[in-house]
């Protein structure tokens, strides 16, 4: 991730069009909003359509605009988003969903940099950076021959892909803390932490929703506590079903209680990676007994 910022960084400043491709979930349209604030362009509009959204008539008008009577129901001039962002950006987010025609409209734009409105033969000029997102494979798309491939290369200028959160666990601490700040502040609700066990399972999570999930995760969780801490309890059900499956363990019959303590301390110790203070919050003692008794155990075994 900072890789991949530090190019948004790079790329900013320029007029490249931009492609960002990732799941469903993982920030895509925050990455176009720090482009266009890091760019030249960050005094001017910036706009956002979402092409999934809207029916090939209506996002064609959405983008380009319409003259009084181009249609039924066009009772007055409307301009276009295209037209609106003029020397600003625009984000054209799920851009795969495009239909062939409204892409050949779309790659005239990138090529020329001008349009018509629906119902008029005069030629605008517009000066818009692109930024298209896709949670799709454009690349597959192409070989189906449902997205065309010229059009690809004109979007491809700059391609950035985000990865799915489960592939960047380090960030999910990061991220959980801001969210539990930003809805605290929001709930007027003061919670400064996550449990060390709560944390064990957001981390452990394969969040296919992302970022996107992880957020409502913890806006549900700031909504229903009554603690000064996030715990195991303030999470959805199933977020313990998501965590790394359970271990079991075969202890025979007659073996000292002393040995299936340490029996069970090691395989939690193992289970969520030697963090004491996860495995103590897992079985409800606390962190400084397990540290005793594995040292007990160390003394023991060095004579």
């Amino acid at each position: 991730m900072k890789r991949l910022m530090e190019i948004v960084r790079q790329v900013a400043p320029s007029t490249a069009t931009v492609l960002i491709q990732g799941e469903s979930g993982t920030g895509k349209e925050r990455i176009a909003d720090a482009l266009h604030q890091c760019s030249q362009r960050k005094d001017q509009p910036f706009l956002k359509v979402n092409c999934a959204a809207l029916p090939e008539n209506l996002l064609e008008a959405k983008l380009f605009g319409y003259e009084k009577g181009a249609f039924t129901g066009a009772t007055a001039r409307r301009i276009g988003r295209f037209e609106a962002a003029h020397g600003g950006t625009l984000m054209l987010d799920e851009v795969s969903e495009m239909s062939p025609s409204m892409q050949v409209k779309l790659l005239r734009v990138l090529q020329e940099g001008q349009f018509e409105r629906l119902g008029s033969t005069k030629t605008i000029q517009v000066d818009v950076r692109l930024i298209a997102a896709t949670n799709r494979n454009l690349e597959e798309a192409i070989k189906t021959g449902n997205f065309r491939e010229d059009l690809y290369y004109r979007l491809n200028v700059i391609s950035l892909t985000l990865p799915p959160l489960r592939e960047r666990t380090d960030d999910i601490p990061l991220l959980a803390h801001h969210f539990l700040r930003t809805f605290g502040r929001k709930n007027e609700k003061k919670i400064e932490h996550i449990s060390p066990v709560a944390m064990h399972l957001l981390t452990n999570y394969r969040w296919h929703g992302n970022v996107r999930e992880l957020e409502n995760v913890i806006e549900r969780a700031v909504v229903l506590t009554t603690a000064a801490e996030i715990g195991v309890d303030d999470l959805p059900a199933h977020l313990n079903a998501g965590a790394t499956a359970t271990r079991h363990l075969t202890i025979p019959i007659g073996t000292p209680l002393e040995e299936i303590e340490l029996q069970v301390i090691r395989a939690t110790l193992e289970q969520v990676g030697g963090d004491k203070n996860v495995a103590a919050g897992l079985l409800g003692i606390a962190s400084r007994t397990i540290y005793r008794k594995l040292d007990k155990t160390a003394d023991h075994e060095s004579i």
